[in-house]
């Protein structure tokens, strides 16, 4: 059910998901509209169950009767991968990654329109990275990097570690097999990279992936809230007094409520900088805001928007 909204207004975009009802994504829109003057934009929830995702991908594309016009979607868990059977058009960054995250209605008349997919996921991985990370970041070599999962946004974050010149990429998940998992991105990708697998119920094998956390540079844990929790403790012994984390090594836990997770404070307790999931959420909704509106927003209005949202007892884990 979409949120209820007041004042009328010419143009409409939604994040889709399920569960969405507390997506922090509204937040962010909103204060980027405010900010560039866009008074007849409005940004809803819209919970979508599987099932609903072809026909309200079908509202999208009719042609217009009455405003608000459909400008586009924020593409939330569990339909970044299954909705790319259904658009006319993907980026090729989309398709290697094998996940969208925003869709943008393009119409060039009162016909039907056309709808295309992007992944703003991996500039979010990026820009959350470079803002914590700072030199480190930019010389991913030597350590090379660990993904903690193997969904879509562990595919997004393949691509972002890619970008960033990654040398060489640890995946560490309980499943690697399937078209949607990050193997198979990797190889679109053209890039090479270990699969571990993990059972988060054997003690020996949450040590062997915490010493592969305590080696890297970059880790991107892509976890839902609670799932990498069997780690926290096995990483405080691999990075604790006698080993440590590589100087000015970064994690992103992609997780932002509730915060901290217990792997950010074992994190940060063996040395290491951790850039929280918000931070993802903010740098991704950016180029999502530019794609849509056309115009560029205030990463600064925007942020300020959300720090406070933060904090409140609703605010849950759904981008």
């Amino acid at each position: 059910m979409a949120d209820a909204v007041g004042a009328a207004a010419r143009w409409r975009s939604a994040v889709i998901g399920r569960p969405v009802n507390h997506s922090l994504s509204p937040v962010l829109h909103r204060a980027a509209y405010a900010g560039l003057g866009l008074s007849d934009w409005r940004y809803e929830r819209r919970e979508t169950a599987p099932e609903e995702l072809p026909a309200l991908l079908c509202e999208l594309a009719a042609p217009v009767e009455a405003e608000p016009v459909w400008a586009g979607l924020s593409v939330t868990m569990p339909h970044k991968q299954a909705i790319l059977a259904h658009l006319d058009v993907v980026d090729p960054l989309a398709e290697a990654v094998g996940a969208v995250n925003t869709v943008v209605v393009q119409r060039s008349g009162e016909g039907k329109a056309l709808l295309a997919g992007f992944n703003t996921d991996v500039a979010g991985i990026v820009g959350a990275l470079r803002e914590t990370g700072g030199p480190v970041v930019n010389r991913v070599r030597a350590g090379g990097a660990v993904v903690l999962g193997s969904g879509a946004t562990a595919c997004s974050a393949l691509a972002a570690l890619g970008e960033l010149g990654a040398g060489h990429i640890t995946v560490a998940a309980r499943r690697h097999a399937g078209p949607g998992r990050a193997l198979s991105a990797a190889h679109r990708m053209g890039l090479d990279i270990e699969a571990l697998t993990w059972k988060p119920a054997d003690p020996a094998s949450n040590a062997e992936v915490a010493r592969h956390l305590a080696a890297a540079d970059v880790v991107v844990s892509t976890l839902p809230a609670g799932a990498a929790d069997p780690l926290a403790a096995v990483l405080d012994e691999a990075v604790g007094p006698a080993g440590g984390t590589r100087p000015g090594a970064v994690m992103l836990d992609v997780v932002y409520a509730p915060w901290p997770t217990p792997m950010a404070e074992a994190w940060e307790r063996g040395g290491g900088a951790v850039a929280p999931g918000w931070l993802m959420l903010l740098h991704q909704a950016v180029p999502q805001v530019r794609l849509m509106t056309g115009r560029q927003p205030d990463t600064g209005v925007m942020r300020a928007a959300l720090l406070p949202a933060l904090a409140t007892p609703s605010a849950t884990n759904t981008d």
